[in-house]
C-alpha cells in the first residue's frame, strides 16, 4: 500500500494529517478484507538497516504464516 504523496519513510509520518492517516488504514484493512484475509500482517521497513530498499512510505499485507516474520 502506497499513499499517494511522497514521504521517503515511516519516519516522517507525522507529515500526513490525521485524516490521511485514518484513511490509510481503512484502506488498507479493506483491501485485506476484499483479498479475502482473515489473519495477516501489516508491515513496514523503516532504514536501511530496518530493510527499506524503496525511500517512499509504503506497507506490505502479508496473508498467512510468513517464514521469517515473527509471529
Amino acid at each position: 500500500m502506497i499513499p499517494e504523496r511522497h514521504i521517503s519513510t515511516f519516519r516522517e509520518i507525522d507529515e500526513l494529517s490525521a485524516d490521511e492517516s485514518k484513511r490509510m488504514l481503512e484502506f488498507i484493512a479493506e483491501t485485506a478484507r476484499t483479498a479475502g484475509l482473515d489473519d495477516y500482517k501489516v508491515l513496514v521497513n523503516v532504514g536501511e538497516g530496518g530493510g527499506q530498499s524503496i525511500f517512499h512510505l509504503h506497507w506490505h499485507v502479508l496473508g498467512g504464516r510468513v517464514r521469517g516474520v515473527p509471529a
